[in-house]
Formats: structure tokens, C-alpha cells, sequence
């Protein structure tokens, strides 16, 4: 079986690619600092990034430099994933964009119970509510 980077020469990534193939090695360099979470522990992960960083100095593309800079001056807490056995806080932020994108789109619910409803439905939690009382409590009456 072929390597991702193998596949990657024969796929589509070729046909936009500059002449210097920008776009090929930033792609590489982004699949392999994702892969570098599976490293076994934090000094091979830490010999993983330090190799990431190298080819991303070598490579000579801004952006990467760029980014390598940034994970760079962050890599104590980056390498710090080791340390807590693989804890994240990624779940919480995701709720908590959730939540901040329904208060967005809501344009200020005048009732909270409406409200938590449809954070629990957004966020995706089977807890069981209490029916949201109606606006109108009884049916217009016919004017005719």
C-alpha cells in the first residue's frame, strides 16, 4: 500500500500546486504535526516536533515559518498532551461555541426556558425537559 505522501504526488494537490510545490509541502507539514499526538510519549513526541520544525525551516514558505514560530514559542504546552494523558479541553470550547452561536442566532430569547431548550438540542444532551408553556394560553376567539 501506498504512503500518504505517495498518494498525495498522484492526487489532485498536484494540479494547483505552484512550482516549488507550496501547497504539497504545507499540506505535508500540516498531516504530520497532526500526527505527532501519536507518539507513545512526550520525548519521542518532542523529537517528532523538533523534526516538524526543521522541515519547516527548511521548506522556506512564510506561512509555515510562520506557523512554526507560533507552535514553536507554545511547545511546552503543546507537548504537555503527554503529560495529562491526552486531556483536552477541546470538548468544553466546543459547547461553549455552541452555546455563543445560538445566543447569536436567537437575537435575545425573551424566555430562558426556550432558551436552555434549545442549547440542550444544539449541544446535543438527551435530559428530559418540561415542556415550554405557550405564548398564548387559549385560542383566538372568531371575530365574525
Amino acid at each position: 500500500m501506498r504512503s500518504w505522501r505517495d498518494q498525495l504526488r498522484g492526487g489532485g494537490l498536484d494540479a494547483g500546486d505552484t512550482a516549488n510545490e507550496q501547497l504539497a509541502r504545507t499540506w505535508v507539514a500540516a498531516q504530520d504535526l497532526r500526527l505527532i499526538y501519536q507518539a507513545a510519549d512526550r520525548a519521542r513526541a518532542a523529537a517528532a516536533l523538533y523534526g516538524w520544525l526543521a522541515y519547516c525551516a527548511d521548506a522556506d514558505i512564510p506561512e509555515l515559518t510562520r506557523v512554526a514560530r507560533t507552535i514553536d514559542s507554545w511547545h511546552g504546552e503543546f507537548l504537555a498532551y503527554f503529560h495529562t494523558g491526552g486531556v483536552s479541553n477541546g470538548p468544553t470550547e466546543a459547547v461553549n461555541l455552541l452555546i455563543k452561536k445560538i445566543k447569536r442566532v436567537g437575537h435575545g430569547f425573551r424566555n430562558f426556558d426556550n432558551y436552555r431548550l434549545r442549547l440542550l438540542l444544539h449541544c446535543g444532551v438527551d435530559w428530559d425537559t418540561i415542556r415550554a408553556t405557550p405564548i398564548r394560553g387559549r385560542l383566538p376567539r372568531s371575530a365574525a
